[in-house]
């Protein structure tokens, strides 16, 4: 494990290094606040809370994570250091985490910096603080999940471009699975079946957590579905290695 904070010093460095990090700060922040203020009412809706902020999370990380994580394994393939990497004293477990680890640290900074919303509502009224943090760190966990499978997908892809649309489709797959349209396709099934494919929905995992409800079972399944993914990275990295 002594190599995991070097790989995740130089991950994370390298965001910073090139104008990616801020445009990719500077977008998230703006579109944020239009789907706060306009897009989600929130001045109409008249209540002191980040309701309206989180409830846009998941189709906003549809395609600003995999745009995160489609440098991650694509880029090194890419630039040709990748066979470096696989050369130093280092396990695959702590190249892989290494490298999500620094992914997720960004994208919490990015989500860091939106306190003003924050300020914002207690500026106006008296909020549930505790629901606000809790939010927060469901989104966070939301995010983790969209670079696990962006990860993979970059582990999988030739170039950045076809990892972004490979976690854009998977990603999307994990979202649709809780839209009302997907689970009418499914009325001819056991409801125990409908029940599973909901389950899966990111939609459906990151709604309590958004509104301050934090249950152990949506916990679990974030942190089962980043483990599972970054699992299934370090097979493929193994897989490509040995091709």
């Amino acid at each position: 494990m002594s190599q995991l904070p070097v790989i995740f010093k130089r991950e994370l460095g390298s965001y910073f290094a090139t104008p990616l990090a801020y445009v990719f700060i500077l977008i998230f922040l703006v579109l944020s606040g239009v789907f706060t203020f306009y897009l989600g009412g929130f001045y109409e809706r008249g209540q002191a809370d980040l309701v309206p902020f989180f409830s846009f999370h998941t189709w906003l990380y549809l395609f600003l994570i995999p745009a995160i994580a489609m440098r991650l394994w694509a880029e090194e393939r890419k630039s040709g250091s990748i066979e470096l990497l696989m050369t130093l004293p280092i396990t695959r477990f702590e190249a892989v985490t290494g490298k999500f680890l620094a992914a997720w640290v960004f994208a919490g900074i990015a989500l860091v910096l939106t306190f003003p919303m924050v300020i914002t509502v207690n500026y106006l009224g008296e909020p549930d603080n505790g629901a606000i943090l809790a939010g927060y760190f469901g989104s966070w966990l939301l995010a983790g999940a969209f670079l696990a499978i962006g990860s993979c997908m970059s582990a999988l892809a030739k170039n950045q471009v076809i990892a972004f649309i490979l976690a854009v489709s998977v990603c999307f797959l994990f979202i649709a699975s809780g839209l009302p349209m997907v689970l009418d396709a499914f009325a001819w099934a056991p409801q125990w079946l409908v029940d599973a494919v909901a389950s899966l929905s990111f939609l459906i995992r990151f709604d309590a957590l958004s509104k301050g409800v934090i249950d152990l079972r949506d916990l679990l399944y974030f942190v089962t579905l980043i483990v599972a993914w970054l699992a299934a990275t370090a097979v493929v990295v193994d897989l490509k290695k040995a091709a």
